[in-house]
């Protein structure tokens, strides 16, 4: 089993990815470079931004898996931004059949963040409480949206230029909130096993919430399945 991972974030789904991956699927070992996968391996680059994951790395990725030829899953990893999580995986496929892309019997699987990687991180009831005091402004976004009772994924923007914004500044008042630092070059807790056992454990406990988080477990629950 080989996953080569193309993800759009140019700094936070680097860092934060790999780390992840650790905990919820030891037996893949990352490789640095795409050549170098053997045998349960994966290897992840970033595309540093969006429509750039479409228009241009990804030929690259798939240039890459056709010249190995030792790849089982091709796994893009976008945020939904201003649209609907449908409307980018339509927008994905239509990309892949509009370019006659196939890959044989790599697989593609599209794990789309929505609104954006900080959306799934504001899931975390443990590190944040809205029933504690608050400053401003976090206090004026929990009036706006209380993310520790309601589904992250459903927010507004606040009317901040959009979601992706909005969200990364009510998960970087949080932190501020606990006297600790997040930031998408340095994200901090959010690598560590608590931080994604506390995601895991709101979807449990919320079914409804952070569906796009929950396919990206699914995905890795496959994979683990896969594995024996």
């Amino acid at each position: 089993m080989n996953i080569y991972f193309l993800v759009e974030g140019r700094h936070t789904e680097k860092k934060l990815y790999p780390e992840w991956l650790k905990y919820l699927i030891p037996e893949l070992k990352r490789v640095t470079y795409h050549d170098e996968a053997k045998n349960n391996n994966y290897y992840l680059i970033s595309a540093k931004g969006y429509p750039r994951i479409l228009y241009d790395s990804l030929d690259n990725a798939i240039d890459k898996i056709k010249e190995t030829n030792n790849y089982d899953y091709l796994v893009l990893c976008l945020d939904a931004d201003e649209e609907t999580v449908s409307e980018k995986i339509d927008e994905v496929n239509q990309h892949i059949q509009e370019k006659k892309i196939n890959l044989g019997d790599t697989k593609i699987e599209i794990i789309v963040q929505n609104r954006c990687l900080e959306t799934w991180l504001l899931g975390n009831n443990k590190i944040f409480n809205s029933r504690q005091p608050l400053e401003t402004p976090l206090s004026d976004y929990v009036n706006y949206y209380d993310v520790s009772q309601d589904d992250p994924e459903k927010m507004g923007d606040y009317d901040m230029r959009n979601h992706a914004d909005f969200h990364c500044e009510y998960l970087k008042e949080i932190f501020r909130a606990k006297n600790i630092v997040y930031n998408k070059k340095h994200p901090g807790d959010t690598k560590k096993e608590y931080y994604l056992e506390q995601l895991q454990t709101r979807v449990k406990d919320n079914p409804t919430h952070l569906e796009t988080f929950q396919n990206f477990l699914r995905f890795c629950n496959l994979i683990k399945r896969q594995l024996y």
